[in-house]
């Protein structure tokens, strides 16, 4: 049975591009008869709050968006992540990193199409002796020189060269917290998710996810694991062309649900992600039948918050 998910960090309230997130993975899932699951990112102890995830929730159910199963919290999953963490350290695929982010910074020329610092292993060769004495280290993975050819649902093929487009990267922060595409990964596995969507940001994520899968599997004998589909959406950005984020206020769900419905906020998305032909009010429900990925647009859709409810 197909099975997507949908993973929001509880690190403040939802707005309109989470609830876009929201809404386009649980029509992938619910379209071909799948489960929807929810998997609560509370991974960093500093950032997250239990009051954030569970207004997530409420407002999630507000929408009409309900989930399959219980909810997965990745903060009771310290004992799993430290099971594989151990895995790939002890096959020599982990080391210590004693890089400052002003070391990378200083030493490393940005990724040209979005700033991004590739790692060129400043530490991968470091030994015991040359670890400078009370300093925590991050933890990297050793990245091979291959490249991952990626099949993406709704932007097509593309393919990355490991070594010199992402770099070694981190699966454990100097705070001790398991990184982002360390925990994603396994939890995807874990969990039987079949696909993954999620926006278009997170496509450089892809090839280390993989990449990664392919090293759990090969230690770890994981049950009932498949491959697994991504399709990336295009964002959604404010008119000074930004992501929308919380400094979005106005289309803070806080203040959206003071002066919308739930079918208000739900066909507005609809009809920006392109498949409803106005923004009519209309339920996540109504929607199955005429939801198609064929009908999203690529480009970054304009969200603007003067007049994105005046249509």
């Amino acid at each position: 049975m197909p099975k997507g998910r949908f993973a929001p960090s509880p690190t403040g309230r939802m707005h309109l591009g989470n609830v876009y997130a929201a809404l386009l993975s649980w029509l992938s899932a619910k379209s071909k008869g799948g489960e929807w699951l929810l998997r609560i990112e509370d991974i960093d102890p500093g950032r997250s709050k239990k009051e954030y995830a569970d207004q997530i929730m409420e407002d999630l159910e507000w929408l009409g968006l309900s989930w399959d199963g219980e909810v997965i919290y990745q903060s009771k999953r310290q004992d799993i992540y430290e099971h594989f963490f151990d895995l790939l350290r002890d096959d020599g695929l982990l080391y210590p990193c004693f890089c400052t982010r002003a070391d990378l910074l200083a030493t490393q020329a940005p990724h040209e199409s979005d700033g991004r610092v590739v790692y060129k292993g400043t530490c991968r060769n470091l030994t015991p002796a040359d670890y400078p004495a009370n300093v925590a280290p991050a933890w990297r993975m050793k990245v091979p020189d291959e490249t991952i050819d990626v099949f993406d649902g709704h932007y097509g093929a593309y393919s990355i060269h490991l070594p010199s487009e992402i770099g070694d990267f981190i699966v454990r922060r100097k705070d001790g917290a398991f990184a982002y595409q360390l925990v994603v990964t396994i939890d995807d596995m874990l969990t039987g998710i079949t696909e993954v969507v999620r926006g278009r940001d997170l496509l450089l994520s892809t090839p280390q996810q993989i990449f990664l899968a392919c090293e759990l599997r090969r230690l770890d004998s994981i049950k009932d694991t498949d491959d697994i589909s991504y399709t990336h959406f295009p964002l959604l950005i404010n008119d000074a062309g930004q992501r929308l984020s919380k400094r979005d206020k106005s289309l803070d769900m806080g203040i959206l649900r003071q002066h919308h419905t739930a079918p208000e906020i739900i066909g507005t998305i609809a009809h920006l992600a392109g498949f409803a032909p106005t923004p009519s009010p209309i339920t996540p429900q109504a929607l199955l039948p005429t939801f198609s990925w064929e009908k999203v647009p690529v480009k970054d859709i304009t969200a603007g918050e003067s007049d994105l409810f005046t249509a």
